[in-house]
């Protein structure tokens, strides 16, 4: 259940595209979002040498291509300089320690595996760990630490706009959502609108083929990189969505289901035709 919540973001450095430090003013844990060049900055800090648990992104070039690392040590600094000398592929660390130095390595190791188990479930970023492994022993105790801890962690990431640990809002049984519909060109799909996006819903199936002229490279790129991470796979000679998957617009949603330039607004429709955006206009007059 959300709530209301206060969330304090520091700029230590002054720069607000530089590493930001957020917290929720109530709770111990603190989160630093730090940009790979500016490592040194936070290898300086007194919170690299505490125990922590840390996220890898890759650089955000589009909406289906992030990756995601997850990670823990008892020295979260040093961890760090060795993964800037031997991984590649990330662009941005996520770090989260403790206010009052009372994070463990029994936390850490609970918190990893929860973490990554987490991360799995929404499928929001391809995560490069592959599977999250046994649960690791951790008395009963610390566990409602980590419950709580991981809680925080996963507010002020999606705070600071990386939301690995958030279920789809498809997951989410609290939402009670419009199901639109896109039919054209033979595809079959169902999806909904929220305020991160918009979901497509597991089974829906596509347009096989491209159009001649309304189908640029554009989007030929996005369906392939939607095969490659196993998001679409082929199921009876029809190309089907195996999960859920969140798009940032309507739009990137219908073009990627249609195969060809679409407005999402107007080709996402509820079951009596009802276009999206006539649809929610009437959700915004009723809400006056």
């Amino acid at each position: 259940m959300t709530k209301p919540q206060t969330i304090q973001i520091f700029l230590p450095f002054g720069n607000p595209q530089g590493t930001r430090v957020a917290e929720i003013t109530t709770r111990t844990v603190r989160v630093f979002d730090i940009p790979r060049k500016l490592l040194p900055e936070f290898l300086n800090m007194p919170e690299s040498s505490q125990v922590g648990l840390y996220f890898l992104f890759s650089e955000v070039d589009n909406e289906e291509n992030i990756s995601c690392y997850v990670g823990q040590s008892g020295e979260v600094g040093k961890r760090l300089q060795q993964h800037h000398q031997k991984k590649d592929f990330w662009h941005r660390a996520i770090v989260a320690v403790s206010l009052t130095n009372t994070i463990t390595d029994t936390h850490a190791k609970y918190l990893e595996w929860a973490s990554i188990k987490l991360g799995q479930a929404s499928g929001r970023f391809q995560l490069e760990n592959g599977n999250s492994g046994s649960k690791p022993h951790t008395p009963a105790p610390l566990e409602a630490d980590c419950v709580e801890i991981l809680e925080t962690i996963r507010v002020l990431m999606s705070t600071l706009g990386y939301p690995v640990l958030e279920p789809l809002p498809s997951h989410t049984k609290e939402i009670q959502s419009t199901i639109y519909l896109c039919t054209a060109r033979g595809a079959n799909a169902r999806g909904i609108l929220s305020s991160e996006g918009f979901t497509v819903l597991k089974g829906s199936t596509c347009a096989m083929k491209p159009t001649a002229k309304a189908t640029p490279q554009s989007i030929k790129t996005r369906r392939q990189k939607l095969i490659d991470s196993g998001v679409l796979i082929m199921s009876s000679d029809t190309l089907v969505f195996a999960k859920d998957h969140l798009f940032q617009s309507p739009s990137g949603a219908s073009c990627s289901v249609i195969y060809r330039t679409s407005n999402g607004w107007r080709d996402w429709r509820t079951a009596e035709g009802v276009d999206l955006a006539t649809s929610e206009e009437k959700n915004i007059i009723q809400s006056n």
